[in-house]
């Protein structure tokens, strides 16, 4: 099919799923209708005697339900409980825009079983395959025709359709010694479920589970706020004995974090306000860059609204991050607005030419900080998709806080600025006055101190020179040595978990281990509530494993994490014999495409699936003594116990039977077989037929079995067959066209994904594994190879954009390399900064890098400006202009970079739920910034006249000489 990325499948006794990945450039609607086509060009391939053709549907199967309801009674059979969810509330919810898949676990739904006892039928000269016969033509629905007459027609129907279960008693098989053989005779009827391998608990109650998922793409909130305002209709629909609960609602845990988002977006907006006021002291100065937020923000909602976005983590984030940086150009404007009018010009005047002068600085800095995002949006497969949204809400939030500076904020200056004198101190230059003026007096003993740090760094600018280079080596290093990961792992409140039980274990057993796990987890103080579900299905793949999902108590409600408690849980459930458990947090992100016992995933590929019984457990042996990672598992499951029968054919022969005959009885007796269907108004259900279960317990039943012969003799299938026990496997894997088993493990605490991927890399070398198995990781394990040798791509593409916008707007190809001199002290800072914290360089910490680049050159933008400026309207010397562009572009730069610091400052320290994924961000832009501001306030200025001297001397100019002559109108006063 064109667009398909990957194709795997899990193949089981009962149940075959295949999962199909598109290209994300392929509408949903589309692979749709490629995959109907396919299923419908496979039809005569499949088996003619399946219970139920092929189904899809448009869902991530490694996606946690985002509503799971339980459905218990007190009084009604959960036969009747399921037949009611199943036509009442599950087909109801499935027709919701946004609903994926809607199953029911707990398999109750209702049938009618039929158990025959073979030692009866053999009394009878019947054996079991007479019984099944007889059944299936008892009940039938078939054309009748009808009549036609000249003035009449008559439709033909028949009471051929068995409706009522108990018919099926009476049913004659045969006559013996002339008198009628009926079912009741030889087999017992009852209604009960149509599959008695299936069970599921609420809890410990046992319950009908209504899993819902929603399509890829769909929005959850909306998904699930229309499930529950259409929940208590449906329950008026429903019996009153009938209880419907909610077990487990991700938007919970959604809806907070979007709500710690806000508040985190609350406290970065009244920060920046209180840094601005700090700075100017004034409440007109500080209410006009103030209105750039609102204003801001209120447009960005309205491009997200009309761009078909949401407000969800990644976006709210982005507006949060937004807050620091949409006041940039409005500080500048008015900073430089407030001088002229400090000069002692008139507000409109000032407001004029301040903001002339100062329009080309904000246009670089809002069309350099938007080049940075252009990589982001770029990326490609899923890490960029979810990049994109990021990049186009900041990058709309900054160009229109831009056009609000250039326009809103002069003419607010120009109405409510007025003019406070100041004195000068004696010996004080014009420029800390200037600086000092629209302020608070604390900043112009700052300035002053800044004056005296840049004369002795420019005595010594070999040595400052030096530390820049410096700098970048470090940065290097740093981002060599310093661990790689993906996205943090999310504290969900909800944690998947499959449980796994030896290979040979019974339905019953399973049953009981089970349900001993979930008592032993309901026993955690932190453990809320839980759903749990064994059996085979399209979910769960073999009898010896389970599902269960664990909700936790509301974050502010446990002081440990959700991973601290899958710790705790490990050791809580040791003791439960017989059963294995294995967790891992649910994730509002999720790059998988199946769900695995453990988060990552590494997958093996051999054309000779016997490589599998020998490299495996190599392998595993292996990495179960890797201290990077943890809770090892395989899920190849070869050594079920498996029955095998030789049948001897020429002694079949002899007596008539053929293999299909032997098969035949064989399923009839052990094989849940369905053999007709009662139809009724609402629903059909299934006749099963099969031996009484008390005969179905051991190989032993085998001796009980007769096979039909030639003149209606019943011959003991011991008689032609040999009976071996041998292993076999439960399931069989596949990727694409070939066999597969994939490996999963955690992550060891303090070990980071980058460290685990190299360490299982060098281990499958250590073991000599050949060549003809293919090895490569899976999911987010994969996703983060992709992402790894993409980063250093996408932030050098981030650094050549910028250098390439800068080129343009300066004209030049040395001052773009000055102002992307200050980016190694913001590197050095970010990775110090998670290297502290304990966290890795992960995709969102990548984001944040990507956005210092766009940050911190922003201060060597606003000195080599004004320095420029200096040099060709006032003829001044390179040194001179720099150092007056130092200290009258001192306050703006701490302004800017302060409010940026604080505006990530919530993001850093929030520890809400969900934080996990907004605090590297935070941290890389905090550590960034703080380390960028303190280097870049001295370097820049050295690296500007070191690359003014190179120029100088490719150009042949002598060094004291100004490059550029003054000039100035007639009756225009020089520049401040």
């Amino acid at each position: 099919m064109p667009g398909l990325n990957q194709m795997t499948s899990t193949s089981s006794a009962g149940a075959s799923s295949i999962t199909l990945q598109f290209d994300l450039t392929l509408g949903l609607d589309v692979a749709e209708q490629q995959v109907q086509a396919a299923i419908n060009a496979a039809g005569n391939l499949l088996p003619s005697d399946l219970p139920a053709p092929p189904v899809y549907a448009k869902v991530n199967p490694a996606d946690a339900p985002v509503l799971t309801l339980s459905v218990t009674s007190k009084s009604e059979p959960l036969t009747k409980v399921h037949d009611l969810v199943d036509v009442r509330l599950a087909q109801k919810i499935s027709q919701l825009p946004g609903v994926g898949l809607v199953s029911l676990d707990g398999g109750q739904k209702p049938g009618v079983r039929i158990r025959a006892n073979p030692t009866a039928l053999a009394a009878y000269g019947l054996n079991v395959d007479d019984l099944r016969t007889t059944i299936s033509n008892a009940n039938v629905n078939t054309p009748k025709g009808n009549f036609d007459g000249p003035a009449r027609s008559y439709t033909i129907n028949a009471n051929d359709q068995v409706t009522d279960p108990a018919v099926f008693r009476d049913i004659v098989v045969a006559y013996r010694n002339g008198a009628p053989v009926r079912v009741s005779d030889v087999a017992t009827v009852a209604e009960a479920q149509e599959n008695n391998r299936l069970a599921a608990w609420a809890n410990s109650t046992q319950a009908v589970i209504v899993n819902v998922q929603r399509q890829p793409g769909a929005n959850v909130i909306a998904v699930v706020d229309s499930i529950k305002a259409l929940l208590p209709q449906l329950r008026e629909t429903l019996p009153p004995s009938l209880e419907v609960a909610v077990l487990t609602d991700r938007t919970l845990t959604i809806r907070a974090s979007v709500r710690d988002v806000q508040i985190e977006l609350t406290f970065a907006v009244a920060l920046v306000v209180g840094v601005i006021f700090l700075f100017l002291g004034d409440w007109r100065a500080t209410l006009i860059p103030s209105l750039s937020v609102p204003l801001s923000l209120i447009g960005t909602l309205a491009v997200m609204y009309l761009a078909g976005f949401s407000l969800n983590n990644l976006s709210i984030m982005a507006l949060t991050i937004a807050t620091g940086f949409v006041v940039d150009d409005a500080i500048v404007m008015i900073e430089n607005i407030a001088r002229y009018i400090e000069r002692g010009d008139d507000p409109k005047q000032a407001a004029l030419e301040g903001s002339g002068q100062i329009a080309f600085t904000v246009v670089s800095l809002t069309v350099s900080l938007i080049a940075v995002l252009i990589p982001l949006l770029f990326m490609s497969d899923v890490v960029g998709r979810l990049c994109s949204e990021f990049a186009v809400t900041l990058s709309v939030t900054i160009l229109i806080s831009a056009v609000v500076s250039l326009t809103l904020v002069p003419m607010l200056c120009a109405q409510l600025l007025r003019r406070r004198p100041g004195h000068a101190a004696a010996g004080e230059p014009q420029a800390h006055l200037e600086a000092e003026a629209l302020g608070a007096r604390w900043f112009g003993r700052l300035i002053s101190l800044y004056d005296r740090c840049l004369i002795v760094v420019f005595r010594h600018q070999p040595l400052t020179l030096l530390i820049a280079v410096g700098t970048i080596v470090l940065t290097v290093f740093l981002y060599i040595v310093i661990p790689k990961g993906f996205f943090p792992i999310q504290d969900t409140g909800l944690i998947q978990a499959v449980t796994e039980a030896p290979q040979s274990v019974s339905f019953d057993a399973m049953s009981e281990r089970q349900r001993a796990l979930a008592d032993a987890i309901l026993g955690d103080p932190d453990v809320e509530s839980l759903s749990s579900f064994i059996g085979v299905d399209g979910t769960n793949p073999t009898l010896n494993s389970g599902r269960m999902l664990i909700n936790l108590k509301p974050r502010d409600s446990r002081d440990t994490t959700a991973s601290q408690v899958i710790r705790r849980l490990q050791r809580e459930t040791a003791s439960v014999q017989g059963i294995t458990l294995y967790m891992q947090p649910a994730q509002d992100l999720t790059i998988d495409s199946t769900v695995s016992r453990t988060q990552y995933q590494f997958v093996l590929e051999s054309a000779k699936p016997d490589d599998f019984d020998i490299w495996i457990p190599r392998l595993l042996d292996r990495l179960q003594k890797l201290p990077q990672i943890v809770d090892v598992t395989s899920d190849l499951e070869a050594k079920g116990l498996s029955l095998y029968i030789t049948i001897d054919r020429d002694a079949a022969a002899r007596f008539g039977i053929t293999s299909a005959t032997v098969d035949n009885v064989l399923y009839d007796a052990f094989g849940q077989r369905i053999v007709s269907t009662v139809y009724t108004q609402s629903n059909q259900y299934r006749v099963i037929y099969e031996v009484e279960p008390s005969m179905a317990r051991s190989i032993d039943a085998l001796s009980n079995l007769y096979l039909p012969g030639t003149n209606s003799k019943q011959v003991p299938l011991s008689a032609i067959a040999t009976f071996q026990e041998r292993s076999a496997p439960l399931r069989i894997d596949r990727l694409g066209q070939f066999p597969a088993t994939t490996i999963s493990f955690n992550l060891a605490q303090g070990a980071s994904l980058g460290q685990a991927v190299d360490a299982i890399v060098a281990a499958q070398r250590e073991i000599g594994m050949p060549a003809s198995i293919t090895t490569h990781f899976q999911g987010a394990a994969l996703a983060f190879q992709k992402s790894l040798d993409s980063q250093l791509l996408l932030i050098l593409a981030a650094i050549i954009t910028v250098y390439i916008v800068l080129g343009v707007l300066y004209e030049s190809y040395i001052h773009p390399v000055t102002i992307l001199s200050t980016l190694p002290s913001a590197g050095i800072g970010a990775l110090l900064a998670l290297m502290i914290a304990g966290d890795d360089l992960n995709v969102v910490a990548i984001i944040g890098i990507v956005l210092l680049i766009g940050i911190v050159k922003k201060n060597a933008i606003m000195m080599i400006d004004f320095a420029l400026e200096a040099e060709r309207h006032q003829g001044k010397a390179p040194q001179e202009a720099i150092h007056q562009a130092c200290l009258l572009r001192f306050r703006p730069i701490l302004m800017t970079t302060v409010a940026a610091l604080v505006g990530a400052l919530p993001l850093m320290v929030g520890s809400g739920t969900g934080s996990e994924l907004r605090h590297p961000l935070g941290l890389t832009i905090v550590g960034g910034l703080i380390v960028s501001q303190v280097l870049t306030l001295f370097t820049t200025p050295v690296i500007y006249l070191a690359f003014d001297r190179l120029g100088r001397r490719l150009r042949g100019v002598p060094l004291d000489t100004p490059l550029y002559p003054v000039r100035s109108e007639p009756g225009e006063s020089p520049t401040p």
